[in-house]
């Protein structure tokens, strides 16, 4: 239960911050975090806030909201948000370029827009800083929407263009030397079954390196996702086809031989989590000889191996776990021509157009 005290502060289990509880301007109960472990500075922090709700509420009064103000509300009402490590490289950007202080209610798209430029100017790339603004204006528009605050999104509309997503899929020849070539990376061992899992279930790189052996089923022969794991915050499975289990057996008997206590799936001999996989898979690559890819790109592989198997794309967009099947569209229609070829010549089977072949019967059949 939260602790509380008469001045209406409170902790949450597990939490060292102060929380406020107190009634805004339009009567509704709000519950916040001061984002301070200082009951002094909690309590002062909470005072401001009933300050602002009595002049709001007395002389409509809007109260200053600071970039810092939003971004402890946004974060506290998401402590599960699989983005938080990403989301904090884009505050501190946000906080150095804006200005942790700065008042929401005088940010204007200009604002936003010398932004984006000067990140630009940095050698950030486009699709990183529109997630960076695109932080913003998730966080303003939740506020807005439950809060109830009062601010315009100056975030609106500043998204840049973005380059083409990239294509790169390995072929069968180029899968099998990439294996060979990680077979011979004796400093990381478990390169092999990542690189096998990876092309066999399409699960993205965070989601293997972060595979705990709780969430192996191989009696079912599939692979537990929980809403935290996934990309769009839901829970799921994903199958595991004969090479994908081999993979995963093998996992189970390097634990068994070096770590058999170790939670994780992919770990060094001390049961440590392999945090990344990066420096074993560019070198896996530069000997095997093959164009430069990445460990994403074996998702890729994995998806485009099966349209081209012509495998349903509804079915492709269940394993990728795409939350829109357009996505699964965007980035694999291109490998559908013989299928499409396909579906324009049921046409001609069934006489659906009329064309030269058919004026020529009918020509010939009227002599």
């Amino acid at each position: 239960m939260p602790r509380k005290d008469r001045d209406g502060l409170y902790q949450q289990p597990g939490s060292s911050n102060w929380y406020g509880s107190y009634t805004d301007a339009d009567g509704c109960r709000r519950r916040r975090s001061t984002g301070t472990d200082s009951q002094t500075e909690a309590r002062a922090i909470l005072s401001r806030w009933r300050t602002e709700a009595h002049q709001q509420r007395t002389w409509g009064t809007e109260p200053t909201r600071t970039l810092h103000d939003l971004v402890i509300d946004y974060v506290d009402a998401h402590p599960t948000k699989r983005t938080l490590e990403r989301d904090g490289y884009s505050v501190r950007h946000l906080y150095r370029l804006l200005g942790a202080g700065r008042a929401l209610n005088h940010l204007t798209a200009a604002d936003l827009h010398g932004y984006c430029m000067a990140r630009r100017r940095e050698g950030a790339s486009p699709g990183t800083i529109n997630r960076e603004i695109g932080l913003l204006s998730s966080a303003v528009n939740w506020a807005r929407r439950r809060l109830g605050w009062r601010i315009d999104n100056p975030a609106e509309a500043q998204r840049l263009a973005e380059p083409p997503g990239r294509s790169r899929w390995l072929t069968q020849e180029e899968a099998a030397r990439l294996v060979a070539a990680a077979k011979q990376e004796r400093r990381a061992a478990h390169l092999v079954d990542f690189i096998l899992l990876g092309l066999h279930t399409g699960m993205r790189t965070g989601e293997m390196l972060g595979l705990e052996w709780r969430r192996v089923d191989l009696q079912q022969g599939r692979i537990l996702l929980e809403a935290e794991n996934q990309k769009n915050g839901r829970a799921g499975s994903v199958p595991l086809n004969r090479t994908a289990r081999e993979a995963i057996l093998s996992r189970a008997r390097f634990r068994a031989t070096h770590c058999p206590a170790a939670p994780w799936v992919f770990c060094t001999r001390e049961g440590e989590r392999i945090a990344s996989i990066k420096k074993g898979f560019a070198a896996a690559v530069r000997r095997a000889g093959i164009p430069p890819c990445t460990p994403h790109d074996l998702r890729r592989t994995c998806a485009s191996w099966l349209v081209q198997a012509r495998t349903p794309i509804q079915e492709v967009a269940r394993l990728l776990r795409h939350a829109d099947i357009q996505t699964t569209l965007d980035v694999y229609a291109h490998l559908m021509p013989d299928q499409l070829r396909g579906t324009v010549e049921i046409l001609d089977r069934h006489n659906l157009v009329i064309g030269h072949d058919q004026d020529e019967r009918k020509t010939a059949s009227s002599h």
